[in-house]
């Protein structure tokens, strides 16, 4: 892939001449990647690809995530254009989320990383069990360090 990608910016005429690289300290596409691989955020993504969802019913589809994390992490994604709220006038309000088209293509693609993470899940146990067991690293890494403190006197 070319490392030079356009995207948005914090002007659109700009956004047309500029080239992102998220490995880049200042590259403002990281807080963007930030927001969809984190911890809620992919998750949320997710489940919006699966259709429209009113706050509560979201909640119930990503089991586990707060009320105030659910809140900030649909903000944010709503303010990089993935999410769109829509707050329908009636009584009780009522405010729907649905997946922009932009929200769409990326859930797609973290869809494919979610479906590869469960289709392998039996690889990666037997390589979590097999490095929790001696084998791996966390096992000898703690053996080397209590070996070399012993050699300095068990500082």
């Amino acid at each position: 892939m070319d490392s030079e990608r356009t995207g948005g910016a914090s002007s659109t005429a700009d956004a047309e001449n500029l080239a992102f690289d998220v490995f880049a300290r200042a590259c403002p596409s990281r807080g963007t990647l930030e927001h969809v691989t984190g911890k809620w955020g992919g998750l949320i993504l997710g489940a919006l690809h699966e259709g429209t969802f009113r706050f509560n019913e979201l909640r119930r589809r990503v089991d586990g995530v707060s009320e105030k994390m659910l809140s900030q992490t649909l903000h944010a994604l709503e303010r990089d254009g993935l999410v769109h709220r829509e707050a329908q006038p009636t009584n009780p309000p009522r405010v729907d989320y649905r997946l922009t088209p932009l929200g769409s293509a990326v859930a797609e693609r973290l869809l494919a990383l979610i479906y590869l993470v469960e289709d392998r899940m039996p690889e990666v146990l037997t390589a979590q069990e097999r490095y929790d067991t001696g084998s791996g690293g966390a096992a000898a890494a703690r053996d080397a360090g209590r070996t070399a403190a012993a050699g300095r006197g068990g500082r």
